[in-house]
């Protein structure tokens, strides 16, 4: 209980500094419609946004919606991403998960982690990416590789399994925080304490924690 009691105090402090700093958590994926960002944060698994918004801004100048990619050929679109690591399976994902989308939700994004899940290369993390990002509902934490290091670094869960790491910051921090905490890392791990080991005992959230200086996860 004494461990459960001191990471939820961690996680408190981590929020609060996660929430003044990013208080607008905002992808920088880059889309203009609700599919293209399903399309994008499907192309963002093991790969980087800025490699992400390259493919696809030639891709989202012709398709749009979902109704546009359930038309689009696999081969077409091998050719388009195939940049983009996994691009194999990946197309199949987005071409999958279009035709589904028009078939059963009328061509519109569903707004449900249920309905998101059940649409082919949608998990959990993407589910939610996708809900706080495009209908600002936030009923679940995303795991990352930037959010599973921090929880390793910080202490905040023993799993590095993505989804039971979700649900472990998510019994730490209050659901009105909920929507703080995946984009608020993803942008403190990139601008300001990187994955590569370096030193970091004057980072803002090192300091609310020291011991996170030496701990560097390579799971």
């Amino acid at each position: 209980m004494r461990k459960v009691f001191e990471r939820r105090v961690r996680a408190k402090k981590i929020v609060a500094y996660l929430r003044k700093v990013y208080p607008r958590p905002k992808s920088e994926l880059k889309y203009k419609t609700p599919f293209q960002f399903v399309v994008s944060v499907i192309l963002s698994a093991q790969c980087t946004d800025k490699a992400v918004n390259k493919a696809a801004e030639p891709l989202f100048k012709k398709y749009k919606t979902a109704r546009d990619f359930s038309f689009l050929s696999s081969q077409e679109l091998r050719n388009r991403i195939s940049s983009i690591p996994f691009f194999r399976n990946k197309t199949k994902a987005i071409i999958t998960a279009a035709k589904d989308i028009v078939e059963k939700h009328g061509g519109k994004v569903p707004r449900t982690a249920k309905e998101l899940q059940e649409l082919h290369g949608v998990g959990y993390k993407t589910a939610h990416v996708i809900l706080g990002e495009l209908f600002n509902i936030w009923e679940g934490i995303p795991t990352d590789t930037h959010v599973k290091r921090f929880a390793y670094r910080f202490d905040l869960s023993d799993n590095t399994d993505l989804k039971k790491i979700s649900h472990d910051l998510e019994a730490l921090v209050p659901k009105k925080d909920w929507k703080f905490v995946n984009n608020g890392l993803i942008l403190y791990g990139r601008y300001v304490c990187p994955a590569r080991v370096h030193e970091c005992s004057e980072h803002p959230l090192t300091k609310l924690w020291p011991p996170a200086a030496k701990r560097w996860s390579r799971v």
